[in-house]
């Protein structure tokens, strides 16, 4: 078998060189960006595993862990919190999103500090939340209406945010005109060609009757660096302006999809898709209660994208701001666990996805939490020994 750094290597040859360094840097911080950055390490280890029971087919989102769920602005104009990553969206067993999450309690949790016996506490009330989700059958979603405890005030906090400190903290005003992004670390400029025919792009996508930022004008455009696990893939940045309403403006995040990292590892029939993006979006409509703003799948010299619109609202639970807290920490685990349930409800009986009975049968059964919990935690041990090893690689300069 490849060793640690063969495996790394091989699975990002194809990514962008500059910006998978960073990558790597980022996953150099700690064991829990690591594992974030190596959802192929996970699933890879996870085919060889005999510990995990049967369980149903749903659709995933496949990189389920504790920072892939945030707010955002649905299209419906109102503020939820969800899962929010589909680009490892695929149809796999429904124990596999269930214990990479759990996984990653273990892992954020200890990186914080919390003790091995609070987090194992953690993981219990993750597991019976879910289970009991599934159990009743019925599909549930959290919103600013809704939410209670930490995420009721989160998602608060984030709804008085404005459009306009979006703009001052992204983009450069003259003549109290915005005309183009802000240079910033996370922005790289780009080729004057490549800008031009992005640019041109966008503004044919607002001529389809699909796309529904229409009346725009589009002002500027960089690469974008965001994320930890896509790093190293095409993404960039549109900053748009309303042609009609006087400083209306929009930003755009045009991300390219990239095939699931859990494919190789699936036996099972996977649906035909136009293309990757339709992958990511139609599962992501289907997994989630209401989508993101302008979600939509475009074609860019023959590479397919995901556009969606970034909004000022969009953020994630600071686990190291509750760490003292657990109690908080407690009620937004267990909001996770109902919207990973729900999501799996939501989507089932969907091109090969189990049905709703399936999945509350799965719920009942008392006895498959116990394996997941068990491979959670000795997978935790074997992330850690490969973050030592990566680490030592690291600082050695071979991913340099």
């Amino acid at each position: 078998m490849p060793n640690l750094h063969e495996r790394l290597v091989g699975f990002n040859k194809d990514r962008l060189p500059a910006i998978l360094k960073l990558k790597y840097k980022a996953m150099a911080q700690n064991p829990f960006v690591f594992f974030r950055g190596t959802c192929h390490l996970f699933y890879e280890d996870l085919l060889a595993a005999k510990e995990l029971p049967p369980s149903p087919l749903t659709w995933v989102c496949g990189d389920l862990h504790i920072e892939n769920f945030g707010s955002f602005k649905g299209d419906d104009h109102q503020e939820y919190f969800d899962l929010n990553d589909f680009d490892e969206a695929i149809l796999a067993p429904a124990a596999w999103e269930v214990v990479r999450m759990v996984t990653s309690i273990f892992i954020a949790l200890e990186n914080i500090g919390i003790k091995k016996e609070e987090a194992l506490n953690i993981a219990h009330l993750f597991l019976s939340s879910y289970t009991r989700t599934l159990k009743d059958g019925k599909a549930l979603s959290v919103d600013s209406r809704t939410a209670e405890g930490v995420v009721h005030e989160f998602l608060n906090a984030v709804k008085k945010r404005k459009q306009k400190e979006l703009l001052k903290r992204l983009a450069i005003a003259k003549k109290e005109k915005f005309k183009e992004l802000l240079p910033d670390a996370r922005h790289l400029a780009l080729g004057e060609d490549l800008k031009k025919d992005l640019m041109k792009h966008i503004e044919s996508l607002e001529k389809n009757h699909g796309f529904s930022a229409v009346n725009y004008e589009v002002l500027d455009v960089v690469f974008r660096i965001a994320g930890t696990g896509s790093l190293g893939v095409k993404r960039y940045l549109f900053l748009l302006k309303n042609i009609d309403v006087k400083d209306k403006y929009l930003f755009l995040d045009m991300k390219q999809a990239i095939p699931s990292s859990l494919k190789p590892y699936l036996k099972a029939k996977q649906p035909f898709w136009d293309s990757e993006a339709d992958r990511v979006i139609a599962i992501q409509q289907r997994m989630q209660n209401v989508s993101p703003a302008l979600l939509h799948g475009t074609v860019f010299e023959n590479e397919t994208f995901v556009l969606k619109q970034m909004q000022p609202i969009a953020d994630k639970i600071n686990f190291e701001l509750l760490k003292d807290h657990c109690s908080e920490i407690n009620k937004v685990i267990s909001d996770m666990a109902v919207l990973a349930a729900s999501a799996q409800l939501r989507s089932s009986g969907r091109q090969g996805s189990a049905i709703a009975d399936d999945l509350i049968a799965f719920g009942e059964d008392d006895k498959w939490g116990s394996d997941v919990l068990k491979y959670a935690e000795q997978y935790t041990h074997q992330v850690n020994k490969d973050y030592t090893v990566f680490l030592a690689g690291f600082n050695k300069g071979l991913y340099s």
